[in-house]
């Protein structure tokens, strides 16, 4: 199976009812086609549109090859000033904003991430811009913690060790590091089981926990805490009506998302760049591929 579902492209044809792209156009793909008729689609959440047909799940096909076809409807243009590789990074970039609006981030927020991948960055990155007073990001990876501060998607960054397995224990220590009285967000993008529980306990009363990331299917969580401080618990799946606006971040100015690509390869590379991928001494953040002949 054809695997990929983070990508841009140029249009090369169009079909005869197309009106919105031309031969020509670079655009975004967002990579997920909702069946547009059911009562999510109707109501705007169509990323839980039960027929959705998502790249690389199957026994849909991605779209890391030269030529892929795609619903006009889920391609969206790119201004000049966008870069193609800038244009793939609006599928992970759609991740952080479909997050922050559901974890209702605004002025004077202080947000907790645990995890630095670029799900975690670019959740940072984003939480800024809507008014974040601070964001602190947990990680085990001081490397990582470096690069999110140097993009400024955190103002504190904590490394975390495999001594942190209590997370009551954890939650108080992540407080005194920030130096609140806890989160009024906590985005989990890491996967990890202890994580999501120490969520709960490190946000203030009335905050929320985002599940971003996934980890065990059945987790036990301190559901009596979260429902004694009323914290809400918020599932993130993929995303929904993001595309532009995580468009104009990259556009503006806003967002940077070029800075987290590390390496490069065409598509005659792609087994090297998956290497590269999973390689801890290669340190990357995000590696593109090139799908085109040229």
């Amino acid at each position: 199976m054809v695997i990929g579902h983070e990508a841009a492209g140029v249009v090369v044809q169009v079909g005869s009812s197309v009106k919105s792209l031309q031969v020509g156009d670079r655009v975004a793909i967002e990579p997920g086609v909702s069946c547009k008729t059911c009562s999510h689609c109707k109501s705007g959440r169509y990323n839980l549109c039960p027929e959705m047909r998502f790249c690389a799940t199957p026994p849909v096909h991605g779209n890391l090859c030269q030529y892929f076809v795609h619903d006009a409807d889920f391609c969206f243009k790119l201004p000049p000033n966008v870069s193609d590789e800038e244009g793939a990074m609006i599928e992970p970039l759609s991740v952080a904003v479909h997050t922050c609006r559901r974890a209702c981030v605004t002025s004077g927020h202080h947000v907790l991430i645990f995890g630095c991948g670029p799900i975690g960055i670019l959740c940072g990155l984003v939480a800024k811009h809507y008014g974040a007073t601070q964001v602190t990001i947990v990680d085990i990876d001081q490397d990582r913690l470096e690069v999110a501060k140097k993009l400024g998607a955190a103002d504190v960054v904590h490394k975390a060790t495999t001594t942190d397995n209590d997370p009551v224990t954890f939650a108080h220590t992540l407080r005194e590091v920030a130096n609140d009285d806890g989160s009024h967000a906590a985005l989990e993008c890491s996967g990890a089981d202890i994580s999501l529980k120490t969520a709960v306990h490190a946000s203030r009363p009335g905050g929320c926990v985002l599940l971003v990331g996934r980890g065990s299917m059945d987790v036990p969580m301190p559901m009596v805490a979260a429902g004694t401080y009323e914290i809400d618990i918020r599932g993130i799946f993929r995303y929904a009506n993001t595309y532009p606006e995580a468009i104009e971040l990259v556009s503006s100015g806003a967002v940077d998302v070029a800075s987290l690509v590390t390496h490069r390869f065409t598509l005659q590379k792609a087994g090297d760049a998956f290497t590269t991928a999973v390689s801890p001494k290669e340190k990357a953040m995000k590696v593109m591929i090139k799908c085109s002949a040229e």
